[in-house]
């Protein structure tokens, strides 16, 4: 089991936000869980879309103090 990846995208407009979690995602592909941190609210909106895109799926959204931590998974590759 792998640990939660987290993207540290606060005090980044759209699009980089969900590009950087699109990025972190392609370059750790054992990750299965990731934590992306942004300040922008359409992180709410496009971490959503891009992971309907991948195959995976947004578990949660918590807003603190004006920072958004949004907890994606994307679906174990399979083998055979």
């Amino acid at each position: 089991m792998s640990g939660i990846l987290t993207i540290d995208a606060r005090g980044h407009r759209c699009p980089v936000p969900t590009l950087r979690l699109k990025r972190a995602l392609t370059e750790a592909p054992a990750t299965e869980r990731a934590v992306l941190l942004a300040t922008d609210p359409m992180a709410r909106i496009d971490a959503p879309y891009l992971m309907r895109e991948l195959g995976g799926r947004v578990t949660e959204i918590v807003e603190n103090d004006g920072v958004l931590a949004i907890t994606v998974e994307r679906p174990v590759a399979q083998t055979g």
